[in-house]
């Protein structure tokens, strides 16, 4: 191989990579799949299964949706720029495959931490009811996106999410004042 192919392949492979290609319902065709994932027609190819990612997923949680392929190295196919730019059916599939991804039960109340040698054990009532998880004291487990909304990510990396600590009682706040 000379050298200037192979500086030719590289160049046309990091253009790949770095290029930003816009997905909208006139250049992309989402389609749900018998297995209820999702799959996509784009510049001629079909992506029998993809994956959906916010990239701004606490401030644009609508805006800049990553579709990927779905090996463990991911690569991105293609952004959307707005969801206003696909069709409503779209919508709605990638919503549904956006909520699996970002399921965040939200803590309306915390009934007892305890912390035990470098972990914190929670046990709280969520809008999806009664839960117990716990988390690494050392770590970025409890992070402050705004002066009052918490995410909280547990050892197996399920996040929950209190929108408002003003909203909790003294007493709860307390209980968190170790984390904050």
């Amino acid at each position: 191989m000379s050298e200037e192919f192979k500086i030719e392949q590289m160049e046309a492979e990091v253009e790949e990579m770095t290029s930003l290609r816009y997905l909208t319902k006139e250049n992309a065709t989402f389609a749900r799949t018998e297995g209820g994932f999702v799959s996509l027609e784009f510049d001629g190819k079909k992506w029998e299964r993809v994956q959906v990612i916010r990239l701004f997923p606490f401030t644009e949680p609508n805006q800049f949706i990553s579709i990927r392929t779905v090996e463990e190295r991911s690569k991105e196919i293609g952004v959307i720029e707005d969801m206003k730019q696909v069709t409503k059916e779209t919508r709605k599939m990638l919503e549904e495959q956006l909520n699996l991804h970002y399921f965040t039960p939200i803590i309306e109340k915390i009934v007892d931490i305890k912390d035990e040698y470098g972990y914190a054990y929670f046990h709280v009532m969520t809008d999806r009811g009664e839960c117990r998880f716990t988390i690494n004291m050392g770590g970025n487990a409890v992070v402050r996106l705004t002066d009052s909304r918490l995410i909280i990510t547990d050892l197996d990396e399920n996040r929950f999410e209190i929108p408002d600590v003003f909203k909790l009682s003294q007493k709860e706040q307390r209980k968190l004042d170790l984390f904050l």
